[in-house]
């Protein structure tokens, strides 16, 4: 038996039904799910191209990646704070009573949300294949959320705290993985929906030029998690569920132990 309604702000595997493909997704557009869902992928796509914008500058490539400045320093200050403002919305919108987030706290959405399974490359790089894992040390020998931050992570705090000692970790290298962690964090909440003011549209096919799938914001590609257990799938029909007027649950992540 699976899941019988969605989390808020997570969507994961659906257990294989006639309707599977549009009950994974569907409940996405619903306006209970999450509150101001636009708001969070506007905030998104700025910050994105404005990563473009510098990509004109700065070459991705192996040769780039120790590149540091004041402009990366700043668009790494901003990522970071979007994907913690990402990481508390998802928090607040499920069952969570402590007072004082960190690390340490937003690493219990690993389990929930397979964080650490998401993969992504970017295919403007120039150079040898780079799989991209923002948060596979969250990881850890216990599995999910019992591993350790992430080296870019670690270098917003450095680099936010003590520029002046540590201004050199606001480099490319931080800064693309920082991008595609705030990327995964957003695609856990929402797939590829961008809740575009225009209508539907139903595509026939898909490129096979990249590897991987075609991810929010079209930069980067994504592979979402393929790890979930029987018990951790979604298991309902929404052209039913979405009649009633209680349509989603919470996950309870005080009872979720990362330690």
């Amino acid at each position: 038996m699976g899941i019988d309604k969605p989390f808020h702000r997570n969507i994961r595997s659906h257990i294989p039904s006639p309707n599977a493909g549009y009950n994974s997704s569907a409940f996405i557009r619903d306006r209970d799910y999450a509150r101001n869902s636009i708001n969070y992928l506007r905030a998104y796509f700025i910050i994105q191209g404005d990563f473009e914008k510098l990509c004109e500058y700065i070459e991705p490539s192996p040769e780039s990646l120790t590149t540091y400045s004041y402009r990366i320093h700043e668009l790494l200050m901003r990522i970071c704070i979007e994907l913690e403002a990402n990481l508390k919305a998802i928090l607040a919108e499920n069952i969570n009573s402590a007072r004082q987030l960190n690390m340490g706290i937003y690493r219990k959405i690993d389990v929930t949300h397979h964080l650490s399974s998401y993969e992504l490359v970017l295919p403007t790089w120039h150079g040898p294949r780079r799989l991209i894992k923002p948060f596979e040390s969250w990881l850890g020998a216990k599995g999910y959320g019992t591993g350790k931050s992430p080296d870019w992570y670690k270098a917003y705090n450095a680099s936010k705290h003590d520029r002046e000692e540590a201004f050199k970790q606001s480099n490319m290298k931080y800064l693309i993985d920082a991008l595609a962690g705030l990327l995964v964090v957003i695609s856990s909440q929402f797939r590829t929906e961008t809740f575009s003011a225009g209508g539907d549209t139903i595509s026939g096919g898909s490129s096979s030029y990249h590897e991987l799938k075609p991810a929010i914001g079209s930069l980067f590609r994504i592979q979402f998690p393929d790890d979930w257990a029987d018990s951790e799938k979604y298991d309902f029909d929404w052209q039913k569920l979405q009649k009633d007027t209680v349509r989603f649950s919470k996950i309870d992540y005080d009872k979720i132990d990362v330690s």
